[in-house]
């Protein structure tokens, strides 16, 4: 069984028919159904995207899509500790030229100590960071 971490993207394009990456994301959530994959995200990425579908589509679909991914047994949700926050710092500092958000900071740092090289997502900085797309 390998692990897969999801990032905002794959959350965001599931969720907006009109994003740019709806399609794939939809074909890839599919695929995730039939997988045997570890999922793992963070509660900083689940914080973006809500905030971000709320600002897209509404407040309301935003609640209900928070409140379906949090129930979900599917998605391992991961939390940094003071010590992961202190690494995304460092982070943000190296890949300050590269404007990397700080969740994406947290995430790298999340990955690592979890040995997942794997992102289901669309962000390119992840590439940078040596992680792989998924689906490539």
């Amino acid at each position: 069984m390998s692990k897969l971490f999801i990032d905002t993207g794959a959350f965001l394009a599931r969720e907006l028919t009109h994003d740019q990456h709806h399609s794939a994301a939809t074909e890839g959530w599919q695929m995730l159904a039939d997988s045997d994959d570890r999922l793992f995200s963070t509660e900083h990425v689940l914080d973006e995207t809500i905030t971000l579908l709320a600002r897209r589509e509404s407040y309301a679909f935003a609640a209900e899509c928070a409140a379906t991914y949090l129930q979900s047994k599917a998605i391992e949700w991961l939390r940094p500790g003071m010590d992961d926050y202190n690494k995304a710092v460092k982070l943000m500092r190296k890949y300050a030229d590269q404007s990397v958000s700080f969740t994406d900071c947290i995430s790298f740092v999340l990955m690592r100590r979890e040995s997942i090289t794997r992102i289901f997502g669309f962000d390119r900085h992840f590439q940078a960071a040596q992680f792989r797309l998924w689906p490539a």
